[in-house]
């Protein structure tokens, strides 16, 4: 018996997140008397594989399969499946990120496992195995029971803090076959913004919505997410006018985030919004409206026109970094 987590990597790195969820792993091995291994998939260098040691992993499946490069939900399934019974595995782990709620429930079918999206802490394994995870778009946790012998998780982004625990993992060469009805779909291109920030897996976010007037006006959003090293996050009806890019979207039906520190400037803060937001550790507001809805939801609110607030913070936060 032991725990596997997929970890994903983008050009044969490994994201914090990656880091996060094999710390997450590590615990939850711990509390089982088990052993820690993790399944890799992709063109990823031995130096990098064998450092994840050092977060706790005792056993690295390296996949090095050219039909594999590109993410394909069917066939990764397949792999990881195959993995999970090779190690015995009872529990297995994924990011809820956009390939791990692909993957999760066609590896729990094929596992036969009880299934928890979206944990948000810890398993409580005791007599029973018990799951806490986000529900009612943020509004509420749900528990959940998992009752099979073996249990699929997924945990959402910044959740876990990331342990280093030292040593270095073993790595062995896994070879699962796949027939060609897995190999059916194909990548034809992936186009990555390179240079920005992604959101799922930012810290520090700066969001901004309808009362910048227009988009025009976001070159102070953009300048103190600079500052800040944040990812710049947008309201829907903004992304809905073409002032950003839909990529940009958080909310119940854009990106749900969970950074350190969301900053929100002219978003009233309509229920659809918090959904995608409330996971952040801490919130602030900036809104010229003392009523907006938003406020009710931060941790710390400024009553002020953006236009006038975002300057000033702009110029402190260079003040700050002249003085360092």
């Amino acid at each position: 018996m032991s725990v596997l987590v997929y970890a994903e990597n983008t050009g044969g790195q490994f994201k914090k997140s990656s880091f996060e969820i094999i710390s997450y792993g590590k615990s939850i091995a711990d509390k089982l008397s088990t052993t820690l291994s993790v399944i890799s998939i992709g063109n990823v260098s031995n130096e990098n594989l064998s450092a994840l040691g050092k977060y706790g992993v005792a056993r690295v499946l390296n996949v090095s399969d050219a039909r594999l490069n590109d993410f394909n939900s069917q066939a990764y399934s397949s792999v990881i499946s195959n993995a999970a019974t090779s190690e015995n595995a009872s529990v297995v782990l994924m990011l809820n990120s956009f390939a791990g709620r692909g993957l999760a429930p066609r590896i729990a079918v094929k596992l036969k496992a009880g299934f928890a999206a979206g944990a948000v802490d810890l398993p409580e394994i005791t007599d029973k195995f018990t799951v806490k995870k986000g529900g009612f778009s943020g509004k509420a946790f749900a528990y959940v029971e998992l009752k099979s012998d073996v249990k699929v998780i997924t945990l959402n982004a910044n959740s876990y803090k990331i342990v280093e625990t030292g040593g270095s993992a073993e790595v062995v060469a896994f070879s699962p076959t796949l027939n060609d009805n897995e190999l059916k779909s194909t990548v034809k291109e992936t186009v990555r913004a390179t240079d920005k920030i992604s959101l799922p897996d930012a810290e520090l976010v700066v969001s901004a919505g309808r009362g910048l007037k227009g988009p025009e006006n976001w070159g102070m959003i953009e300048e103190m997410a600079n500052l800040l090293g944040a990812a710049t996050a947008c309201s829907k009806p903004v992304s809905d006018a073409g002032w950003r890019p839909h990529s940009e979207h958080v909310g119940q039906t854009g990106i749900a985030i969970s950074p350190n520190l969301y900053l929100a400037v002219g978003i009233s803060g309509a229920i659809q919004h918090l959904a995608g937001v409330s996971s952040s550790k801490c919130i602030v507001v900036i809104n010229k409206d003392p009523e907006a809805p938003f406020f009710k939801a931060a941790d710390y609110g400024i009553v002020g026109d953006a236009f006038e607030v975002v300057p000033k913070l702009i110029e402190a936060l260079k003040a700050l970094k002249a003085s360092n």
